[in-house]
């Protein structure tokens, strides 16, 4: 393949990564390979510079474009690599003429191209037809964070938080539907501030019930993560009341003690995530909620600790991403007294160890259940609570199946 692209990080990433691809093919690249980094930790930063030289020793004759977070964020340290030939910035990523003009060898180029991302207005839309190898779509609605939580490097990499037009949005939808696709992902930054810097101030329930009033041959639409302390009241009736808008919700909780999310500059309370749970599974009792929790954040005690062990159960959470906490330099959490690595690493094992006992707790309460599955791949789907399924038969991927669940494997439903 002429383009390449190497994708670290979020959902939001991939599709900005199809987006840098379908570009870099039209301007005429050759034996291009893209890295979209991730600057969520250190460890991401690490990663992506591991994998570009790996992939120089593999392709020596690629040309090799770095971009994403933690090339905004960090453009000298990619620059200083010899295997990387330009480096890109998450504005400049965007952009239809950066890949003419890195196509173009009469072109002169600064081989860092990386401008102040906090002087970014608007967003790219990124009118994306079709995902290759994909039968979900994801579609960028909104980008950048005004909040400034004490652990985030991301605001610095993304900008100030800046919304698509609905109308932009819901045409891009339509197209997706028209060429196939059953499922469309909404993807952001921070997702729950959708619209705050748009005309009449909408909110993202607006933007949800204009997609399924507008789209009404849209089948399944999903959200990726929100804020629930800034969820809306749309948005709320629009998981009570819409079948089409899938029963699961991954939610950005990152702490279950309140002066740990104090001192994370969190916008909520521990009580305050266990309310909107509850609420929501009153009013949508197939729910499924995912979160992502920070273990071992700065100054954080056992008892502190335990909060946000016991949130799991107190939120019925089923879907946890877990991140040990590493201080990113840049931020106010990196100047915080810092636990013990050990300690960090223990309490991740133990989040996690509990997540994966409410995930088995929540596939076995399937069983016996017939599922609405979206056919990813041959014998792979999704149900409508986000579960994998694995199929015994040969199934047709891209269709919507419904399918008797027979059996729990690993992390796996099984259906006939």
């Amino acid at each position: 393949m002429a383009v390449d692209v190497v994708t670290f990080g979020c959902r939001l990433n991939i599709v900005e990564s199809e987006s840098m691809r379908q570009q870099a093919l039209e301007a005429g690249h050759q034996d291009l390979v893209i890295f979209n980094t991730c600057a969520v930790t250190a460890e991401a930063t690490r990663q992506a510079r591991q994998a570009i030289r790996r992939l120089k020793r593999e392709r020596p004759e690629a040309t090799i474009v770095v971009t994403g977070c933690a090339a905004q964020i960090e453009p000298a340290m990619f620059a200083a690599m010899d295997e990387v030939d330009r480096v890109i910035g998450n504005s400049e990523k965007s952009q239809s003429h950066t890949w003419a003009q890195l196509a173009d060898p009469t072109a002169a180029s600064e081989r860092v191209q990386v401008a102040d991302i906090m002087a970014v207005r608007e967003t790219a839309s990124h009118l994306i037809d079709g995902f290759e190898g994909r039968t979900r779509a994801f579609v960028q609605v909104q980008n950048g964070c005004d909040h400034r939580c004490t652990f985030c490097i991301i605001p610095y990499g993304r900008g100030p938080s800046r919304s698509v037009a609905m109308g932009a949005a819901v045409d891009q939808i339509k197209r997706l539907v028209d060429r196939g696709y059953k499922e469309v992902v909404l993807t952001g930054v921070d997702m729950t501030s959708w619209g705050a810097d748009l005309p009449g101030t909408p909110r993202l329930g607006q933007l949800m019930q204009s997609i399924l009033t507008h789209v009404p041959d849209l089948p399944r639409l999903r959200l990726s993560s929100i804020d629930s302390i800034e969820a809306d009241e749309a948005l709320i009736d629009a998981l009570a009341c819409e079948k089409r808008l899938m029963p699961h919700l991954h939610l950005s909780l990152q702490a279950g003690d309140d002066m740990i999310l104090k001192r994370m500059k969190r916008r909520h309370l521990r009580d305050d995530a266990i309310a909107f749970s509850q609420k929501i599974k009153a009013l949508r009792p197939d729910i499924v909620f995912g979160a992502d929790i920070i273990a071992g954040f700065p100054t954080e005690t056992e008892e502190m600790f335990a909060n946000s062990l016991a949130l799991v159960r107190e939120c019925d959470l089923t879907y946890l991403h877990v991140f040990p906490f590493s201080p990113r330099e840049g931020t106010p959490a990196a100047r915080m007294p810092q636990l013990p690595k050990q300690v960090v690493k223990d309490r991740a094992k133990r989040l996690r160890a509990a997540g994966d006992l409410a995930l088995d707790t929540y596939l076995k309460s399937q069983l016996g259940t017939v599922q609405n599955v979206l056919v990813e791949q041959d014998h792979l789907g999704r149900g409508e609570g986000f579960a994998t399924v694995r199929f015994r038969s040969q199934v047709t991927a891209g269709q919507i199946i419904q399918a008797p669940i027979l059996a729990v494997e690993g992390h796996d439903l099984v259906a006939a």
